[in-house]
């Protein structure tokens, strides 16, 4: 790693929450809250951040939920958008109860379900689908990916939503992952996991349309990018699945220059609160050691510059 790299390690988790795969961190402003999901167990977890662990509360969903928004003029103690296996709804969460508003597709496909997602700067919902069997094509055979290939791997796709349409914007992917856009909001970046690149498009702000489609980033390691996060001097941190670290990415040269260093190998998205960065973790269960005991936790550290605040969903 280059001299010129900040570098950031990370010791201990701040929650022990053994998430199953843990993602989706987001600050509530209003509450002093940070919410997140476990998308394989099917839960929304709750902390205040000024109080920590003890404060630490969940819900329980028959779904699985990948992905939270505040909703524009609604407290968010009450109620907030959210990704879950079939589209996109709306969760009470004084009564735990959800109304899905908005499928991928009718009839629904059990072999998919959302991902991540974003709101864009005039309250529209970007939303990630993907198939549900499939975490990381590294463990897959050349042979059993041509095998595989016509049947669910280009199944993936970014979706525009919200309650009356849907338009897919991004199809043919296989793990589409997060949505976020540059400080002025003219430039929308997307993650493919599995071809270990982050595009880059240009945004038309007003008609959500995309164009200038190109590859922003590639990664060269052995892991796989993640959930992002841009700070509001437009540069990208960038969780790598599989390497326990996030990258600090320039906007202008598409470069390394910051590396936080988790515990555990299996980053998965981080948020910003005020100048700390909260970073997710999945499970490790194949790990041994540090990465295995971890993994799943919760961990934060202060970076030092503050990130972009996220768009409301407009209902």
């Amino acid at each position: 790693m280059s001299a010129n790299i900040q570098q950031w390690t990370v010791e201990k988790p701040w929650l022990e929450t053994h998430c199953l795969l843990g993602e989706g961190p987001f600050y509530e402003e209003s509450s002093g809250s940070l919410r997140f999901v476990d998308i394989r167990n099917k839960r929304l977890h709750y902390v205040k951040v000024a109080e920590g662990p003890p404060s630490l509360k969940t819900i329980q969903l028959d779904v699985c939920p990948t992905v939270t928004a505040n909703i524009a003029g609604v407290d968010p103690q009450e109620r907030i958008a959210v990704g879950v296996k079939y589209g996109l709804a709306v969760l009470d969460v004084e009564k735990e109860t959800y109304e899905l508003i908005q499928p991928f597709e009718e009839p629904v496909n059990e072999r998919l379900r959302s991902n991540d997602g974003g709101v864009d700067p005039l309250g529209r919902f970007w939303l990630a689908k993907r198939c549900t069997n499939i975490r990381t094509l590294s463990t897959y055979s050349t042979l059993h990916l041509l095998f595989i290939k016509s049947d669910i791997l280009d199944l993936g796709a970014v979706y525009l939503m919200d309650a009356k349409s849907r338009e897919v914007k991004l199809p043919n992917m296989t793990i589409p992952n997060t949505p976020g856009w540059s400080p002025d909001g003219k430039t929308l970046y997307v993650t493919h996991s599995n071809a270990r690149e982050i595009y880059a498009f240009d945004f038309d702000i007003e008609s959500g349309e995309i164009s200038n489609k190109r590859v922003f980033y590639n990664h060269d390691g052995s892991g796989e990018p993640d959930g992002f996060r841009v700070d509001v001097d437009g540069f990208l941190w960038q969780a790598v699945y599989g390497e326990g670290r996030v990258i600090r990415i320039d906007p202008s040269t598409a470069k390394i220059v910051g590396e936080i260093k988790v515990p555990t190998k299996n980053t998965t998205c981080v948020h910003f609160v005020g100048t700390e960065l909260v970073i997710t973790t999945a499970e490790d269960d194949e790990g041994e050691g540090s990465s295995r005991k971890n993994g799943g936790h919760v961990f934060k550290v202060d970076v030092g510059i503050r990130g972009l605040r996220l768009n409301d969903f407009k209902l």
